[in-house]
């Protein structure tokens, strides 16, 4: 039985309460019969306002079909009433027709953007009047048909057009479907829609599939303007095309905008306006076209959400009501689980890998990824940044995108890899994201009870005792804006939970995340695995991935390396090389006497996003011609170091200063080239930003282009896509070059190349210590940074664990033990249980 909450009843109840009066009102005869038949038009335009306001403000679609829509059930009422349709046969042939129409549009333009789907809209509206326009049997043409009146099949009587029964038949359908959409508003319908509106990825692995969303969602909007169109009919008694053209549409749009998309008054506030439009452009002595255009940029620049969320913030400003406080963390009473519970003996095996493999283009993200996975077993799949490991993940929950998978996997002995993503829920699949992808318009609670078709009051109580057990009962009608980032991890997890799924995938859970906050995920996830859940999790946080693994399997270059306990997998020497990295000969770099004042220095320095800590207390001094390694695993705070050294990330504490007249450039991970510009180009637009032009830039891109290998200054016209990863590397330090910086700033230089372009791009940026430059590489590889820099500092968890000179054997070592630890003690064991 669904779960209808009396609140839900009396708001709902609202709408034909207030069409009862309004009718009454109107049978008395205070309101003059123009204005009655003003307050009829108003009505259905509030209907159609609605079918459009809801379908953008829920599913984020915005439709120029309902012109066409509208017209369709108008002329169906039109040419029904000339032909003995029963009433019921044309409001069904009417929401029928529109409805199959709306779900084949719906279900087409999911695969294209926004502007695609205005185009396809538009195009249907189009053809639509077009045809209903020339199809004069049936439509009249630009002559138009009258409506006369249609008898009921039900024996309900007839129905009359153009007169005062026709205008409270159309107050009180109004006043139903405003009843309808509050009822909706709590329901499944619209949770998944706004849920495949909003991360359309994270809707598919809680099974919802945005294409049939967006289907659905037509349809039922199709079928409530067609209503609206039946209304027009019966309301205004003739039916031509003139009230169906392309001005209707953006009238529409203002409306829904003047109103506030999603919201139910809102719609009545629509319906007002597309009624006395003209008349006010009239008053005013201005075309209605140019009303409408000043009505809707008004309304986008000053009131965005509309005038009913405009008025309700006025009204809780002027009633003082007190703002609600950011909740904070609420600890579980249960005391930590001190053993993690370790798998049945005879626990069958859930899964199985075999070769999988994963290729994007000639890209090979995956390759002979083979493991097992028992029920109740917690695998920990770790690697460096790149390995393969969050693709391993999307295949496991169907989410490769376009890559192409092959291989075997088998789920509870059945094939896996030939099934939908939003199948993969249903089988008992859940999983979270490494940025807790929660879904902003829904609560708490609706984040959780969106898995469900349907919600019935078992569902709801279901969902409140599971965000209890994850302590997040206290924040259940809460936004994910509103929440920390550690109640906000919370969440996704719960999400991920709902339906108690036999296998949690986890992806970085313990990344961002306080002691506090990752003690309390660890104790969460070893009381799913005293429930027999197995877990796959990936987390560069080895040591809480550690205390709650029972088998670690790591991966580098997209390929398993080694598998073992969690005690003992970073004693394998192929595990530590991919993390520390192979370090090549020692390059000479230029001797430095200890006098170099420091180019940049940062003292005390924090910063945190959102209230994540993503660097705490660090101190740094960058001298001048040095080349400083930073080495940290993925999360660690590198980039953020980065921003805040190149001056254009503010720190939230401490303080930054550099040398007079310092110039820096950062070269960003993943180079954020432009890739269909060429070369040149690229170096160009670097030039004009840093206010570099004529005969000066010519000149720099000469200098530069002496800079490039000869391959590519043979080149200089391809487009920055047709290079190799290792070209597109050198091609965005020469870019960073344009502006001569005195400070260089290289986030993972070496990401994603092969070795021998590792070597070239290290010693091309030698070259340019050599030449005088500071040079600060952001890496993961230890090996690699101990072989190119002066001195190397390792960070651990936003703060720096140790610094030293490679050159310093007991140094190495110690740096080994913090980049896994964050201790720095080389007699402390390595692998951790």
């Amino acid at each position: 039985m669904s779960a209808i909450s009396r609140s839900t009843l009396a708001r709902a109840a609202l709408g034909p309460l207030a069409a009862a009066a309004l009718v009454a009102v109107l049978s008395s005869g205070v309101i003059p019969p123009y204005q009655a038949y003003s307050v009829g038009l108003a009505a259905v335009y509030t209907v159609l306002v609605l079918s459009v306001g809801l379908l953008a403000g829920w599913a984020g679609i915005w439709s120029i079909a309902h012109p066409a829509f509208f017209a369709l059930g108008a002329y169906f009422a039109a040419y029904g009433s000339g032909h003995g349709w029963s009433v019921e046969a044309v409001v069904l042939g009417a929401v029928g027709c529109s409805a199959a129409l709306g779900a084949l549009l719906g279900s087409a333009g999911a695969r294209f953007s926004m502007l695609y789907v205005a185009l396809l809209t538009l195009a249907f509206t189009m053809v639509s009047l077009e045809v209903m326009g020339q199809w004069t049997d049936v439509t009249g043409g630009d002559q138009g048909i009258p409506m006369t009146k249609l008898h009921s099949a039900l024996g309900l009587g007839t129905l009359a057009s153009a007169g005062t029964q026709a205008q409270y038949i159309a107050v009180g359908v109004a006043g139903i479907a405003l009843a309808v959409g509050a009822l909706a508003r709590p329901g499944a319908l619209r949770m998944r829609l706004v849920a495949a509106k909003s991360h359309p990825m994270a809707a598919r692995s809680i099974g919802i599939a945005p294409e049939a969303q967006s289907a659905l969602a037509f349809a039922v909007s199709a079928a409530f303007a067609a209503l609206a169109g039946v209304l027009l009919a019966v309301v205004v008694g003739f039916v031509s095309p003139d009230p169906f053209s392309l001005t209707l549409a953006i009238s529409l749009i203002a409306a829904c905008v003047l109103g506030g998309a999603g919201t139910l008054i809102g719609a009545v506030v629509g319906g007002a306006y597309l009624t006395w439009a003209p008349t006010a452009a009239e008053s005013a002595g201005v075309p209605q076209p140019i009303l409408q255009g000043v009505v809707l940029i008004t309304a986008l620049l000053f009131l965005p959400g509309g005038v009913v969320l405009a008025v309700g913030r006025l009204a809780r400003r002027l009633l003082r009501r007190p703002a609600r406080q950011t909740p904070t963390a609420v600890e579980l009473a249960e005391a930590p689980a001190t053993t993690v519970p370790a798998p049945s003996a005879t626990a069958p095996e859930l899964l199985r890998l075999d070769d999988v493999a994963v290729t994007f283009g000639g890209l090979k993200a995956l390759e002979g990824a083979s493991m097992s996975v028992r029920a109740g077993e917690t695998v920990a799949i770790i690697g460096p940044n790149g390995a393969g490991k969050t693709t391993l993940l999307n295949v496991l929950s169907g989410l490769v995108g376009g890559g192409r998978v092959a291989g075997g996997a088998r789920y509870r002995g059945k094939p896996l890899l030939k099934s939908r993503a939003t199948a993969r829920r249903r089988i008992g699949i859940g999983r979270t994201f490494q940025h807790a992808e929660t879904f902003p318009e829904l609560t708490v609670l609706e984040n959780v009870l969106c898995t469900r078709r349907r919600i019935t009051a078992q569902h709801r109580a279901a969902a409140a005792e599971l965000l209890d057990r994850v302590g997040l009962a206290h924040v259940a009608d809460r936004y994910p804006a509103e929440l920390p980032f550690g109640l906000h991890k919370r969440l996704d997890l719960a999400r991920a939970l709902a339906e108690e799924p036999e296998l949690l995938i986890l992806d970085e859970p313990f990344g961002g995340l306080d002691a506090t906050e990752r003690t309390l995920l660890a104790r969460q996830i070893v009381r799913q695995q005293e429930r027999g859940t197995a877990v796959v999790i990936i987390d560069h946080v080895l040591d809480d991935l550690f205390a709650v693994a029972h088998r670690v399997v790591a991966f580098d270059f997209g390929r398993p390396i080694g598998e073992g306990e969690p005690g003992k997998i970073l004693d394998d020497p192929r595990v530590r090389s991919s993390y520390l990295g192979e370090g090549g000969a020692r390059g000479e770099l230029p001797a430095r006497d200890g006098t170099e004042r420091a180019a940049v220095r940062l003292e005390g320095v924090g910063h945190s996003y959102g209230g994540v800590t993503a660097l705490h207390g660090v101190d740094l001094a960058v001298p001048q011609g040095s080349v400083i390694g930073v080495v940290g695993a993925n999360g660690a705070g590198k980039s953020t170091l980065g921003r805040i050294l190149h001056g254009t990330l503010p720190p939230t504490l401490g303080g930054r200063t550099a040398a007079e007249d310092l110039r820096s450039a950062l070269v960003p991970e993943g180079r954020a080239l432009f890739k269909s510009l060429s070369l040149r180009e690229n170096l160009e637009v670097a030039a004009y930003a840093a206010g570099i032009k004529g005969a000066e830039l010519r000149t720099r891109l000469a200098d530069t282009a002496e800079w490039l290998p000869p391959r590519l200054r043979e080149r200089m016209g391809v487009a920055a896509a047709g290079l190799s990863g290792g070209e597109q590397q050198i091609l965005a330090i020469a870019r960073a070059l344009m502006a001569r910086p005195d400070l260089l700033i290289v986030d993972e230089p070496a990401l994603g190349l092969s070795p021998a372009m590792v070597d070239e791009v290290y010693a091309r940026l030698g070259r340019l210590a050599h030449e005088g430059m500071t040079v600060v590489l952001l890496e993961q590889s230890l090996g690699r940074a101990a072989s190119a820099c002066h001195e190397v500092i390792v960070l651990h968890e936003g703060g720096i664990a140790v610094r030293g000179e490679p050159a310093d054997p007991v140094f190495l070592a110690r740096a080994e033990q913090a980049y896994f630890d964050g201790q720095d003690d080389a007699s402390v064991p390595v692998g951790q249980g």
